[in-house]
């Protein structure tokens, strides 16, 4: 068994309706994947499956999450090796946790993406690639800032957000 990461990109299912965290833990199990886990109620889920692309665990929790919740959501999966790596690639450690994301990408980004950003950006936010994921620091609230309506899936690929508190709990899950 190989311990995997899957972050979903909205629990939002419409209005007033969110996705039940134990829900979600369930559905994992009737994949036949075990040890379902879950971080804060924000879709970030860790669990053991059989080794297996990433491809393949994505498209099987897609596909199920919308069965089970009526709306497709894109999820975004790294084994575990992967996660710790994700972590420890952090450029803005310096920076507050809740301040500090990591846009986790399906398709790494091309560091060239920073210039097309650099408009959005104020001059206390950094950014930086690596290993295909974008990182920000944003210096203060992420709420406040023009960056955030760049950073879209039209505009950068399918991706989700998580603060470096959350990458950071998650990698303690996982045994780092």
């Amino acid at each position: 068994m190989k311990t995997y990461v899957a972050l979903l990109h909205s629990i939002v299912l419409g209005p007033g309706r969110r996705v039940n965290m134990s829900d979600l833990k369930a559905m994992t199990k009737e994949f036949g994947f075990a040890n379902a886990r879950t971080l804060v109620a924000t879709g970030n889920l860790v669990f053991e499956a059989e080794e297996q692309p990433i491809r393949k665990i994505e498209a099987r929790l897609e596909a199920g999450f919308a069965s089970a919740f009526g709306k497709s959501v894109d999820i975004i999966g790294r084994d575990a090796e992967a996660w710790l790596k994700l972590a420890a690639g952090n450029p803005f450690k310096d920076g507050k946790g809740s301040e500090v994301v990591v846009r986790v990408m399906r398709e790494p980004l091309d560091p060239s993406v920073i210039a097309t950003l650099d408009k959005n950006r104020s001059s206390t936010e950094r950014m930086a690639v690596v290993d295909g994921d974008l990182w920000i620091d944003f210096g203060g609230k992420a709420s406040e800032t023009r960056l955030l309506s760049a950073l879209t899936t039209k505009r950068l690929g399918v991706g989700t957000l998580r603060n470096w508190n959350t990458v950071r709990g998650l990698a303690e899950m996982i045994g780092c």
